[in-house]
């Protein structure tokens, strides 16, 4: 695949990503955990076809064997799977999007602190900024008396996801210095989330009120704004440099935002402006500090680390 080619499917995944938000508005009656419980019973469905044509009944077997960094990855994304539905319904899309968008950072913090990666000092900076930005969205939610429970809800996508792929960093390492021949497949702990997100929504999902409309867009959601891009991203990872995929990652706030205004009439407030802009400078900065670097040749930390944009550093823009 070129680079070309890889960069224009990478921002196919963006725009599949942002969709939900819009999307969920136009839902008639279905609740906050019944679309949760659909849109991953669906994602679970077509991840399963899909790793099944990939794996063969192999899949299974391995599931059965995995060790515990595959489960606690899948319960990982269960609880981003599960979170991100639920603060959209109890909060702007652009509130969300923007407070997901601090995840790279947060798993760059979370490295330093569990696997002992040393930052730059540019990372510490970004951290900081990241943080003063989501603290004013906070403060102002608060300060206007509006609920602080979509946001708080949100939170819980990038800390789930900071710790997945710091988990998954930590696999990675252990294997290469333990001169381990073939890796853990993780990608299957895509589909384990997926089931424990449905599996857990479902008691709390009862009495389903959802329409056929309401069903045959949750089910478009799981498919398409789900189970597609989070393929697509695994293969895309073996051509773009992990900085240049956070980079273009963030256009998903971007769009997300600009879907809900356009496709919704749901303008951003203020202190979500500010907010995002505060976060979205920071890891711009930060990114492109790195990919510089990283053209430059880079250091043994950047290269083994992947601080600050490297494979960890995806998460938090897969809902």
């Amino acid at each position: 695949m070129s680079h070309r080619r890889a960069v224009a499917l990478m921002i196919l995944v963006t725009l599949l990503w942002s969709i939900a938000g819009v999307v969920s508005r136009y839902l008639e009656s279905a609740g906050s955990f019944e679309v949760t419980f659909w849109r991953s019973l669906f994602n679970a469905l077509a991840l399963s076809v899909a790793l099944l044509a990939m794996r063969g009944p192999a899949l299974w077997r391995g599931l059965a064997q995995a060790s515990w960094p595959l489960w606690f990855s899948g319960f990982c994304w269960s609880v981003m799977f599960t979170a991100f539905m639920l603060a959209i319904t109890l909060t702007t899309v652009a509130n969300v999007l923007v407070t997901m968008a601090i995840g790279p950072l947060i798993t760059a913090l979370f490295t330093r602190l569990f696997l002992n990666h040393r930052l730059p000092a540019r990372t510490w900076m970004a951290i900081a900024l990241a943080g003063v930005g989501i603290g004013w969205m906070f403060w102002q939610e608060a300060h206007s008396g509006l609920s602080l429970a979509g946001t708080s809800v949100a939170l819980a996508v990038p800390l789930a996801a900071a710790l997945n792929f710091t988990t998954l960093q930590h696999v990675g390492h252990r294997q290469v210095d333990g001169g381990t021949a073939a890796r853990q497949d993780m990608l299957p702990a895509v589909l384990i989330g997926a089931l424990l997100s449905s599996a857990f929504t479902l008691p709390l999902a009862y009495p389903f009120r959802a329409s056929a409309h309401d069903i045959g867009l949750l089910a478009m959601l799981g498919v398409v704004q789900l189970a597609i891009p989070c393929l697509l991203l695994v293969r895309l990872s073996r051509v773009l440099a992990a900085p240049e995929i956070a980079l273009l990652g963030l256009l998903e706030v971007v769009f997300g935002v600009a879907w809900a205004w356009l496709g919704a009439g749901e303008q951003p407030g203020a202190s979500t402006l500010t907010g995002g802009a505060l976060v979205l400078g920071a890891l711009i900065a930060n990114e492109a500090l790195a990919l510089r670097a990283r053209e430059a040749g880079g250091s043994d930390r950047d290269r083994r680390g992947r601080l600050p944009g490297q494979g960890a550093d995806l998460v938090g823009k897969i809902p």
